[in-house]
């Protein structure tokens, strides 16, 4: 903890490009135990190589087992990352003055990327990968459309055609994310569609069923792994989609430092499937495994509660059991969540690598209702001029309770970093609910 006097007045701390994160951070590397092996959903071995081949390039298979502690990013990654990284560290001082706090209140703001989220840091990474070994197709699924929208933008980066399955429920409630998708050229399907089997069998099971994370990644793994000029793109969950989003927190740690800070006391951040989580986390709990006392703080939808009332155990990613099966906490693969607007956030399990800190005791979580995480959303637009994503706001809410703990003389209290993984300009429409007492 640091005194006010010694950030100065500073708001936002910008790295010049040149201080942009030239290698994505490998927690396995660290860890004091190893986080158990995905395993083949018919043998229940221990995946190889050539079983992930089918649906992944070897370059991300191999990121996926790896053991080294930091991994170059290609050049031509690091090209595009510059459109708009290094992202921005902004300190909340309105935020700060209206909930009256003594704490220190920072976010890390990852909506100045071309599509307004966290997303793009994966997926322009997946496209290249893919698109060096030769892929010409992309299959993936999407909630909110954050991350079918960002795989669209890279892969029209990258010259790959991107098909989308986008969970019905966000299919219908947030037309402007297919738009957005179909504008980078990506052809988007609601999801269960009766263009594949898993589809077709969930929609004789349920015609009226919302859809689910789970779903669509069945329909897009079915797709893929039936095309043998197509692989298959996760925005979440498996090892080297986490490995991707540490450029989050290897630039906070700098940019904190920027404001004399040294490790922070707490930080939020938003979990769904854990790729947003995990980007802000990881670097900070190699800080804290090396002496660092940073309190890190999971914050998922009360819908969706894998963290805080899931098993521990291996379960499938899909509803279908395509996937391979993972140790995770899990709702089920069964499980379908309420049709909450926080869509990137409705998925039954949570990635394996955010699962095993969270076993080991490195990380905590809780659980925020629907309309506490709005009430924090709008609270936080109307100190810092930011409408935040859906998802975000669970991170927010998580924050501000913290905050409102600490009263006093301004800026004497604890250090708290938000992860705010995007902005809300398209799900507008979910803040009318919001405004209007809609919201369930």
């Amino acid at each position: 903890m640091t005194s006010d006097a010694s950030a100065g007045s500073l708001v936002k701390a910008l790295l010049p490009e040149s201080e942009m994160p030239t290698h994505w951070y490998n927690i396995q590397a660290d860890l004091p135990e190893p986080m158990a092996p995905h395993l083949h959903p018919g043998t229940k071995e221990p995946l190889g190589p050539e079983d992930l081949a089918p649906l992944f390039p070897m370059a991300l298979i191999e990121q996926e087992v790896t053991g080294e502690r930091y991994i170059e990013i290609p050049e031509a990654v690091q090209e595009i990352y510059r459109l708009w990284r290094p992202a921005p560290l902004i300190r909340a001082r309105r935020l700060e003055k209206a909930l009256g706090t003594s704490a220190r209140i920072y976010y890390k703001y990852e909506g100045t990327s071309p599509v307004g989220s966290h997303k793009p840091n994966t997926a322009v990474a997946q496209a290249y990968y893919n698109a060096a070994e030769g892929i010409t197709k992309l299959t993936t699924e999407t909630g909110a459309g954050q991350w079918g929208a960002s795989l669209a933008f890279a892969g029209q980066a990258f010259g790959i055609e991107v098909e989308v399955w986008q969970v019905k429920a966000s299919f219908e409630s947030k037309p402007y994310r297919r738009m957005l998708m179909e504008t980078f050229g990506a052809s988007v399907h609601p999801s269960p569609s009766d263009l594949t089997e898993s589809g077709r069998a969930m929609l004789a099971k349920d015609p009226e069923t919302p859809g689910s994370l789970g779903m669509a990644v069945s329909e897009a793994v079915e797709v893929a792994a039936g095309d043998p000029e197509a692989r298959y793109s996760l925005g979440s969950v498996l090892n080297h989609v986490c490995l991707h989003q540490t450029v989050i927190g290897e630039e906070a740690i700098k940019q904190l430092a920027m404001f004399g800070e040294g490790a922070p006391d707490y930080i939020y951040g938003c979990a769904g499937g854990g790729s947003n989580l995990a980007g802000l986390a990881f670097p900070f709990i190699r800080e804290n495994l090396a002496g660092a006392t940073t309190e890190i703080i999971a914050v998922e939808p009360s819908a969706c509660p894998s963290l805080t009332e899931g098993e521990f155990r291996y379960d499938h990613g899909d509803v279908a059991g395509l996937t391979p099966l993972m140790k995770m906490y899990t709702l089920g693969q069964d499980f379908v969540p309420d049709p909450i607007h926080s869509g990137g956030l409705r998925y039954h399990g949570m990635a394996p690598l955010v699962s095993h800190v969270k076993h080991l005791g490195l990380i905590d979580s809780m659980a925020v209702e629907q309309n506490v995480a709005f009430e924090a959303g709008v609270e936080f637009a109307k100190a810092e001029g930011v409408v935040p994503a859906p998802e975000s706001t669970h991170a927010i809410a998580g924050a501000l309770a913290k905050a409102r703990e600490h009263t006093g003389e301004a800026g004497t209290g604890p250090s708290i970093v938000i992860g705010l993984s995007g902005h809300g300009f398209l799900d507008l429409p979910a803040y009318q609910s919001y405004v209007r007492g809609e919201l369930g």
